[in-house]
C-alpha cells in the first residue's frame, strides 16, 4: 500500500465516481486523482470517460473508466467486481450521478418524473448496494471508508416546479443519515453534500421554459458555483482525519439567498 504524504493524503485509496463524464462528477475525479486515489469513473458517455482518464493519467494520476447505466442493477454489481478484481476494491465512493427535470406538477411529465426517480433514487441504491460491502471491508482494514452522496439545497428547500426533483435529493439527505447510522459503528463515514446552482450540464436538460426563465435570471443576478469547488469539498470531506465525519454540507454561492 502507498504511503500517504501531505501532498497525496489520498495515496492507497480507492475511489468510485459515478456520474463522472460531465460537472461535479468529472471535476472531483480528476481532484482526487490530484490528491493521489487511484480513480475508478462511471458513466454512460465512454467516450467523454476516455477523454477523462487519459487527461487523469496525463496529469500523473491512475484511472480507468467503467461505462454503464446506474440504473442497470446488473451492470452495476459487475462493475464492483470488476472494482474488486483490478483494484482490490473501493474504500471511497462518491455517489454523484443525477439529473434535474423540473416542471409544473399540473404538466404531468410523467417521463420525467419516473427519469428523475429512476437515477437520483434507484440508480443511487443501486451503486450504494454494490459498493457498501467493499466500504465496510476497507473500513475494517484501514480504519476509514467514505460514502459521499451528492444531495442538493434543494432537499430542505422549496422552489416551486422542482417538486419530484428536490423530493429524491430530500430522500438522498434522509437516507444519508440513516446510513451513517449504521455504517459509523464500522468506520464508514457517510455525507451527503447540499450545492447550492452548480453551473454544470444539469441546466442543459431543463425543457420547462418557467424553469428555464428562473435559471437564467439567476446567473444574471450571481456567480454560479463551478464543479471544482464542490470538488474541493469532496477532497476535504475524504482528507479528514477518521475520527472526523461531515454529516451534511451545504455549499452555496456567496449571492444564493436559499
Amino acid at each position: 500500500m502507498t504511503t500517504q504524504t501531505s501532498a497525496r493524503p489520498l495515496a492507497g485509496r480507492v475511489a468510485v465516481v459515478t456520474g463522472a463524464s460531465s460537472g461535479i462528477g468529472e471535476a472531483s475525479a480528476e481532484h482526487l486523482a490530484e490528491l493521489g486515489a487511484r480513480v475508478v469513473v462511471l458513466a454512460r458517455r465512454a467516450d467523454r470517460l476516455d477523454d477523462l482518464v487519459a487527461r487523469i493519467e496525463k496529469n500523473g494520476g491512475s484511472a480507468r473508466a467503467l461505462a454503464l447505466d446506474v440504473t442497470d442493477a446488473v451492470a452495476v454489481r459487475a462493475a464492483a467486481d470488476r472494482v474488486v478484481a483490478e483494484l482490490g476494491g473501493a474504500d471511497l465512493l462518491f455517489n454523484n450521478a443525477g439529473v434535474m427535470l423540473p416542471a409544473p406538477v399540473e404538466e404531468l411529465a410523467t417521463d420525467q418524473w419516473q427519469r428523475q426517480i429512476d437515477l437520483n433514487v434507484t440508480g443511487l441504491m443501486n451503486v450504494v448496494g454494490a459498493f457498501t460491502p467493499q466500504l465496510v471491508e476497507a473500513a475494517g482494514e484501514r480504519g476509514v471508508a467514505d460514502l459521499i452522496n451528492t444531495s442538493s439545497i434543494a432537499a430542505q428547500n422549496i422552489f416551486p416546479n422542482f417538486a419530484v426533483y428536490s423530493a429524491t435529493k430530500a430522500y438522498v439527505t434522509h437516507l444519508s443519515r440513516h446510513l451513517r447510522a449504521e455504517l459509523g459503528a464500522k468506520n464508514v463515514r457517510v455525507c451527503a453534500i447540499e450545492p447550492g446552482i452548480v453551473g454544470t450540464e444539469l441546466q442543459s436538460h431543463v425543457t420547462d421554459e418557467g424553469a428555464l426563465a428562473w435559471l437564467e435570471g439567476s446567473k444574471q443576478a450571481m456567480e454560479w458555483l463551478t464543479p471544482q469547488d464542490v470538488a474541493q469539498t469532496v477532497g476535504f470531506v475524504a482528507t479528514l482525519p477518521p475520527r472526523v465525519n461531515m454529516q451534511q454540507i451545504t455549499v452555496m454561492p456567496t449571492g444564493q439567498p436559499s
